[in-house]
């Protein structure tokens, strides 16, 4: 095996991160109806929800099998754009 190639996950894997992904997708409709958590919520589905999407992203769209950098530059968009967003609902008094 040349440096270039890689192991893919096997069927029984995939299953395995959808079961996953099925499990947060529960947790957030839980979360979503806990009313003592009031604004607190947006945080709590905001991590959630970066959860979700890295796992897609590391497995589905086979960043983890490419090069770190992919995996760096994915992700800090998201964390960016999830962060500015979070800013901008505190600085206009959502929470």
């Amino acid at each position: 095996m040349t440096a270039e190639e890689h192991n893919h996950p096997n069927a029984s894997k995939y299953f395995k991160i959808a079961i996953i992904l099925c499990a947060l997708t529960a947790l957030e409709f839980v979360v979503f109806y806990l009313e003592f958590l009031s604004y607190g919520i947006i945080p709590v589905l905001t991590v959630l929800s970066i959860g979700k999407f890295a796992l897609v992203a590391m497995y589905y769209m086979h960043l983890k099998f490419d090069s770190k950098l992919f995996s760096v530059l994915f992700l800090t968009g998201l964390i960016l754009a999830s962060s500015v967003t979070i800013a901008l609902m505190v600085l206009l008094d959502w929470f």
